[in-house]
């Protein structure tokens, strides 16, 4: 982990190009993930996350590097620049999802092994794998839930 201080804040509507961006270099980072929409819809879709109040960002020095978008119990997104991977803004953003929710719940492409890599050092569990009828891309994904220790749980 970098000597940077990470940030974390509720996104704003101005932030939804850096987010958009993100999403955009994610997909084409991965050959096995189709293109299914263009850096301008990716842009949106990030808009209406934001506009949901989903949304939370990490900065790394006042610079937007990272998002995740929460509905609740469920992790609708989890992304990091690549500029900024390994830093840890990933795991400062599920602590903070942590803890505001006795659960969490996600889905990851099982082509995705460094996502499952990541979610299981995080305390999440397989609970189901399809493959992939359900989900826009048609990839076969996984199932991975989370919950914090009864004796812990808010109440």
């Amino acid at each position: 982990m970098s000597g940077a201080e990470i940030a974390l804040r509720p996104a704003q509507p101005g932030d939804a190009g850096k987010l958009g961006a993100m999403i955009t270099e994610a997909v084409d980072a991965r050959a096995w993930k189709p293109r299914l929409h263009s850096a301008a819809q990716d842009i949106s879709h990030a808009g209406t996350l934001i506009d949901r109040g989903w949304v939370t960002v990490a900065e790394l020095a006042e610079n937007v590097a990272a998002f995740i978008a929460r509905d609740g119990f469920e992790v609708d997104a989890l992304f990091v620049a690549s500029w900024a991977q390994g830093q840890g803004l990933g795991a400062a953003l599920l602590k903070d999802a942590k803890t505001q929710a006795d659960a969490l719940e996600l889905w990851t492409f099982q082509q995705n092994t460094g996502a499952q890599r990541f979610y299981l050092r995080h305390g999440f569990k397989e609970i189901a794998r399809t493959d992939g009828d359900k989900n826009e891309e048609g990839l076969p994904d996984i199932r991975y839930r989370w919950h914090r220790p009864l004796q812990e749980q808010k109440t």
